[in-house]
């Protein structure tokens, strides 16, 4: 087994007379991506883990027994490659929820089988029920005066019907030279659009009206039209996982054409008749939730940090795979070949695996908060009455010890799609660094540094305060297409070669950032937005 010690140098160049530096460039230590590419090209063990994520242990919703499985297998699993300190990092959540089966059909005018799936914390049926369909339009609370006392026993079609979506290009995408190209032009933001913090907290308090309606009218169940067309069923929650909310009636997400299906029957003034059975339960025995973290520890006294991350948490139709047990599994991957290989980096490189990011990044937020930076209280009744997720932000960013100790944050979560480049965050001076970095994969089609932001995903935790939070360009196959929250996000989408060069790549980043004599260059401190 080799050791290796530090053997990058950077320096700034000075261009001619001028006092003007050039940011540090990245020497890239080539001997250690040969051993990097031959261990992880070779021997990739990233295809064991997802198998076992997805096939084995299977959904994993933030709070359920699937998720509470998955943190404690990846923590054993990192521990038994030698990575050290591996330990669950628990934060206040609310209840859990699982599902063990849902089945629905239509039986008058005539009998189907109908696709579905249950909402996320949102009652079972208690057995098979069986009743009309109706159609109604509850968006407000003029809705729900109009309709008390009118829909007891009713099972109930709440959204529009739709044309189904046309499929005239392919759902499978790569990326292609003109569309890398693209990426590398930063466009200039516009102007900031309707508030939509606002809209969610109008949402949530909207949903929370509408859920103890539903039940305090007697409605059998309500049905949702899925997001994507043929067969796929993408859904999420149905209402809030805190211990204290409304759950409201049954709540299932089923196939547009099947949900188009009743809709047009009932605009025929056809009776329509159709049946349920769910079966859901809560998990309230620990409201916390947790993530799972490890790591390689950094030679001698070095208290910094490099780290990579993925969330492990999935929504349950499926098994998670594409979102994200691949980006849990390539994580893993690139620290496991880092042990193999032996290396002894200047830098701790730290694993964390992220629960509840589903629901609102809300493990890496809570990470964040506990190590890196805090927010001020808020005082106001009305914010403190909302889910964390939906308050304004408060200022001013009151950095922790660990703020400066942080280096880098580097997040995969897009699908199984191979390594294209990354996402610089608006770092400028990231940029030549990445660049030399993935000089040596070019051969891999890992070749693009674009400039321009990209959200949704753990890394905004970390950016949002000021630590370099990365997250890498990556072909997106059929994951927005097929998976993406789907039942279909399964194993059988997930594509192998990629997974094993997107773990090589990213276990090269995790090398040359922990040796690297600089630490990574850091944009400005986010401020206070001025009205």
């Amino acid at each position: 087994m080799v050791k290796h010690w530090a053997s990058g140098l950077s320096a700034g160049l000075i261009l001619g007379v001028s006092t003007w530096m050039a940011p540090a460039q990245a020497e890239v230590d080539l001997d250690v991506v040969n051993e990097i590419r031959h261990e992880g090209l070779h021997h990739s063990q990233v295809m064991d883990t997802l198998d076992y994520l997805t096939d084995v242990i299977g959904p994993r919703l933030t709070g359920s027994p699937g998720m509470n499985k998955a943190n404690e297998w990846t923590r054993e699993q990192l521990e038994s490659w030698g990575l050290e300190n591996a330990r669950l990092h628990g934060f206040d959540f609310g209840q859990g929820w699982s599902f063990d089966h849902s089945h629905a059909w239509l039986a008058s005018p005539r009998k189907a089988p109908l696709i579905v799936y249950p909402r996320a914390w949102t009652p079972g049926t208690d057995g098979p029920v069986q009743g009309p369909a109706k159609r109604v339009k509850l968006e407000d609370e003029s809705d729900l005066e109009k309709y008390a006392g009118k829909l007891e026993g009713k099972i109930l079609l709440l959204d529009e019907p739709r044309e189904i979506e046309k499929q005239e290009r392919s759902p499978f995408h790569r990326h292609d030279d003109d569309s890398l190209e693209n990426m590398e032009r930063f466009p200039i933001p516009g102007e900031a659009g309707p508030d939509w913090r606002q809209r969610r907290v109008q949402m949530h308090h909207f949903r929370e009206k509408r859920n103890a309606f539903l039940a305090e009218e007697g409605v059998l169940a309500t049905v949702h039209i899925s997001s994507r067309d043929y067969g796929i069923v993408r859904t999420g929650a149905g209402a809030a996982h805190d211990a204290d909310a409304e759950a409201g009636v049954p709540a299932v997400q089923m196939a547009s054409e099947h949900y188009n299906l009743l809709a047009r029957l009932l605009q025929r003034d056809k009776a329509v008749e159709i049946g349920l059975d769910v079966k859901a339960r809560f998990h309230d025995d620990d409201l916390q939730a947790y993530n799972t973290l490890a790591e390689i520890p950094g030679r001698g006294r070095n208290p910094e940090i490099v780290m990579a991350g993925a969330h492990l948490d999935s929504w349950h139709p499926g098994t998670g795979a594409t979102d994200n047990a691949a980006g849990v599994a390539v994580v893993m991957e690139a620290v496991r070949i880092l042990q193999a290989i032996g290396v002894q980096p200047r830098r701790t490189i730290r694993v964390g695996l992220w629960s509840g990011e589903e629901q609102g990044l809300l493990g890496s937020r809570a990470y964040v908060d506990d190590y890196i930076a805090t927010r001020p209280e808020h005082e106001d009744e009305e914010q403190l009455a909302l889910p964390a997720r939906l308050r304004d932000a408060t200022w001013p960013i009151e950095p922790l010890r660990g703020h400066d100790r942080h280096v880098a944050y580097f997040n995969f979560d897009n699908g199984s799609g191979r390594i294209r480049g990354i996402h610089a965050q608006e770092n400028v001076a990231a940029m030549p660094i990445f660049e030399n970095w993935l000089e040596p994969f070019h051969d891999l089609g890992a070749t693009t540094v674009s400039s321009r932001n990209t959200g949704s995903t753990d890394h905004v935790a970390f950016d949002a305060v000021g630590i370099p939070g990365f997250q890498f360009i990556q072909d997106r196959l059929d994951y927005f297409a097929h998976t993406h929250h789907s039942h279909l996000d399964t194993r059988d989408h997930v594509e192998r070669d990629d997974l094993i060069q997107s773990a090589v790549v990213l276990a090269s980043f995790l090398y040359h950032a922990a040796m690297r004599d600089e630490s990574l260059p850091r944009k400005p401190m986010p401020r206070e937005p001025e009205d």
